[in-house]
């Protein structure tokens, strides 16, 4: 580094400042005491000894610099984000910065800095002078003493936490009257002489040129020449430079980025304008300049050139905030979330608020550039706004087995001003405690937990269950029962199901495929809907407010009545895809520190919260849901990655879409933000709000599966898929009601067939298949009541003629005969039978034939009369017609 080697001079300054200043603290400190300077020798001896004994090592922390949130553009490359600040700083090395800037400032501010010791004794001495009689002592200090001033003005900043406390660091190091106006003074004076025997002077130059203050937020050389100038600091001219110089003596007071003025006159009207060429800074430039001409820094050509031409900023805002991540805001603040509440930021609120906006870190996110892309294409369909309710909608997707969120979008534009109409701070996406609202009914998706919480108590998928709409004696919390009255009459407090629907004994499979309301009910008689939300809480879900899941326990909690963030509901999905590993959200990949250093990273943990084998099952369940007649058809992929997923819609008020792939979670939103507008029979579109989901999670999850794959989900687990059996008792002989009560109240489905001919009277069940017995759980049993129109058919035998009487007698009228001959048979003819046969039941109305045998059928042989078939007392003509 330049200027590394102290010279001749600045050593001698150096001593001569050690023991000149001795004699002037002395002076000083007693004139705190003595207005008049009527200094003894003790007085002095006393304020050297003091002098010497004040602290001579000053730390200099770390500047303050600007945090830089990173995300990976479309090609896979970081791009810059955003950035947080509480002073815009860009820091600069020595031999980047235009000679001319050192000029200026030294010019201006202390032309002897390379041969003095770090106090400027002939200015130190001259201040005192000037300033015993007033009682102020401004002025004097060398760029050594302001560099003291301006480390201790930060190291105190850095731990400020309002803007009280800034201001009292501030005033603490550049007070100016009185005795701690003299104490300050020595103590940088101490420093100062310290400080130039560890570092040298370019190093504390370029040090101080850092860290001063050029008015606002705008901090360093670097920051100033980009903010008031659109330039670097390699490239500031002379009148740019100039006019830099010259705002360090009162930053805010000569800052050129106020065109209304920068502060006003005693009159109150506003001044150092761009109406007035900025007159309080150009003046400044002038000293500035004509300092710089007097120690032949310029020539005379170059200051007439500078000095005439006006002051022209070109100001430069650098971003800050998440209103600057375009298209990525609420991300942004889901990352400043984290930040602010890891302790890998730090211990205290305080001190992760000040790593965000003062520790110069490097955060790289894990947002996926192609699906923030798609996510936004895909949630656009939803309006920012309608007049008849206060719509939202939201989508996020996370990475499976890691956690990492890859988008998070939703339909609302973020802004720091949010009318609640058009805009909104508030992100839809997650808690409260990190920038949400209270959440949002889960409806049927919660649905999920009940599946889970079935599979680890040991149920199989296929086990039959009464899932009839009905009186439900739901368990809520330590063994109590709570019945819930559940039909479709629509009357406050009674639970029915979609479209009507009445229910039907069936398994948690089908269920979950239909998403049977009153069958989660059934299993809820089973499995309490306490143990349900704390299945949910355990797999990381809470309400949308933080509070916990199973803090009421109502029957309509199964059903997804709690509000909740679909941040923690595709945590859940991404657990069940990825064999039952819970990974907790993040959004920060990697952190660096601002001196390149890798930086603690906020621990994601990912631990088992199910089995492998209930995860699976889960996953085979839900995987129906997006097949043939599942709830979720409608938003198929196509793209051959499986994929599995859940519905939700809560009283029409909120609608769902859960799922995942292998590799990728998917969750999407739409609602009511506040109030209770129904969104069935409202569009956007050409789709209805309540299935605009369809239009949004396919193409969001396409998108992920395009990127990332997927593979088939793994078998469920044998045990947790058993057919389980049950016994099947007899209703014959009942009535129909009867017997459809009694099979489904035995767990089983029933179908009534068409009434079949039996003796029995009308309505008497006298079929049923499969029939009693032990017959695999969630059969479906068909049962055929009588018509009331059968009868026996009577065995009879004799001639054909007293066949045909004994059927009439029985009811029969429809007869025919069937003959065949037989040689050596009665003439008259034998019967052999009927068909259909003796003591079968059959309609009365059915035909009966009468088969008997003859020695001549075709009627040929003696002359007797013929007294058998074909006589109109017989059964037939012997032909084979019928009477």
């Amino acid at each position: 580094m330049p200027h590394s080697k102290r010279t001749a001079t600045g050593v001698l300054g150096g001593v001569l400042g050690l023991v000149g200043l001795s004699t002037v603290a002395g002076v000083l400190v007693t004139a705190t005491v003595t207005p008049a300077i009527a200094v003894s020798g003790y007085a002095a001896t006393s304020a050297i000894e003091m002098f010497e004994n004040m602290p001579s090592f000053l730390k200099i922390e770390k500047l303050m610099l600007p945090t830089e949130i990173y995300s990976k553009n479309a090609s896979g490359d970081w791009q810059l984000m955003t950035e947080f600040y509480d002073q815009n700083r860009i820091p600069v090395t020595f031999d980047q910065v235009n000679p001319v800037v050192y000029d200026a400032i030294l010019s201006s501010e202390d032309k002897n800095f390379y041969s003095h010791g770090g106090i400027d004794l002939i200015g130190t001495v001259s201040a005192l002078v000037g300033n015993a009689s007033s009682g102020s002592n401004r002025g004097g200090s060398s760029i050594t003493q302001q560099y003291v001033k301006n480390v201790l003005q930060q190291n105190c900043e850095a731990k400020a936490t309002s803007a009280e406390e800034v201001t009292a660091c501030y005033e603490e190091s550049t007070v100016n009257s009185g005795t701690a106006g003299y104490e300050r003074k020595l103590q940088e004076m101490r420093y100062a002489i310290q400080l130039e025997k560890e570092y040298s002077k370019d190093e504390i130059l370029i040090g101080y040129l850092n860290i001063a203050h050029f008015g606002g937020s705008v901090y360093g050389i670097g920051a100033a020449a980009e903010y008031y100038f659109g330039t670097t600091v390699d490239k500031l001219n002379i009148r740019q430079s100039a006019a830099l110089a010259g705002m360090v003596v009162e930053p805010n007071t000569l800052r050129i980025d106020r065109p209304k003025g920068s502060t006003t006159n005693k009159a109150g009207e506003a001044i150092n304008s761009k109406a007035d060429g900025y007159s309080l800074t150009k003046s400044r430039q002038l000293y500035v300049l004509k300092r710089m001409l007097a120690d032949g820094k310029i020539t005379q050509e170059e200051y007439d050139g500078t000095s005439a031409g006006a002051i022209e900023p070109k100001i430069t805002p650098r971003p800050s905030g998440c209103a600057q991540a375009k298209g990525n805001e609420f991300f942004c603040d889901y990352v400043v979330s984290e930040i602010k509440s890891d302790p890998a930021f730090g211990e205290t609120p305080e001190e992760r608020t000040a790593a965000l906006r003062r520790g110069g870190l490097k955060i790289y996110t894990t947002l996926d550039a192609k699906l923030q892309s798609a996510a936004r294409d895909a949630i656009s369909i939803v309006p920012a706004s309608r007049d008849d309710m206060n719509l939202g909608s939201s989508g996020i997707q996370v990475e499976v087995g890691t956690g990492r969120v890859l988008s998070m979008v939703q339909n609302r534009p973020y802004s720091n001003d949010a009318d609640n109409k058009t805009t909104t701070q508030v992100n839809y996406n997650v808690r409260a405690q990190d920038g949400g609202g209270v959440g949002h009914s889960a409806g049927s998706t919660y649905k999920v937990f009940s599946l889970i919480n079935w599979l680890q108590e040991g149920h199989s998928v296929n086990e039959n269950v009464n899932g009839r709409v009905g009186v439900k004696n739901v368990q809520t919390c330590d063994g109590a029962t709570r019945e819930q009255p559940a039909d479709n009459s629509g009357v406050p407090g009674h639970i029915g199901n979609f479209e009507g629907n009445s229910g039907y004994n069936g398994t948690v499979y089908q269920f979950t495929k239909d998403s049977l309301n009153s069958g989660f009910l059934a299993m809820a008689e089973k499995i309490s809907i306490c143990s349900t939300n704390r299945v949910a809480m355990d797999l990381g879900v809470m309400r949308g407010d933080g509070t916990p899941l199973d803090n009421e326990n109502v029957p309509y909690d199964v059903l997804g009545s709690g509000n909740v963030a679909p941040i923690d509901m595709a945590q859940v999905y991404a657990a069940i895809a990825g064999d039952g590993i819970l990974c907790q959200s993040k959004a920060i990949d990697k952190v660096v520190n601002a001196d390149g250093s890798d930086h603690a990273v906020p621990e994601a943990k990912c631990e088992r919260a199910m089995s492998s084998g209930v995860a699976a099952t889960a996953a085979y369940a839900l995987q129906a849901v997006m097949e043939g007649s599942g709830t979720g058809s409608g938003a198929r992929t196509y793209d051959g990655v499986p994929i599995l997923g859940k519905t939700g819609i809560h009283q029409f008020e909120h609608t769902w879409m859960d799922g995942a792939s292998t590799e990728v979670a998917t969750v999407v939103w739409v609602g009511n933000v506040e109030g209770n507008a129904k969104l069935n029979g409202r569009y956007e579109n050409g789709w209805q709000l309540s299935r605009i989901r369809n239009s949004i999670w396919p193409a969001m999850q396409r998108a992920a599966n395009a990127e990332y794959g997927g593979q088939a989900f793994p078998e469920p687990d044998k045990e947790l898929t058993r057919r389980t059996y049950v016994n099947l008792p007899s209703v014959i002989g009942m009535t129909v009601d009867e017997a459809t009560s009694r099979l489904r109240g035995a767990g089983f489905s029933v179908t009534v067939g068409d009434a079949v001919d039996a003796t029995e009277a009308e309505g008497t069940i006298v079929e049923q298949s499969p029939g009693a017995g032990r017959v695999v759980s969630g059969t479906t049993v068909t049962i055929r009541p009588s018509n009331g129109q059968g009868a026996t058919v009577p065995g009879v035998g004799g001639t054909p003629q007293q066949a045909a009487a004994a059927l009439r007698a029985a009811g029969f009228s429809n007869l025919r005969a069937e003959c065949s001959d037989a040689e050596g048979a009665p003439k008259e003819g034998v019967v052999t039978g009927t068909e259909p046969a003796a003591g079968e039941t059959v309609s009365k109305g059915d035909t009966i034939t009468v088969e008997y045998q003859s020695p001549d059928c075709d009627g040929s042989g003696d002359d007797e009369e013929d007294s058998g078939p074909g006589n109109g007392n017989g059964p037939g003509n012997g032909n084979g017609n019928s009477p």
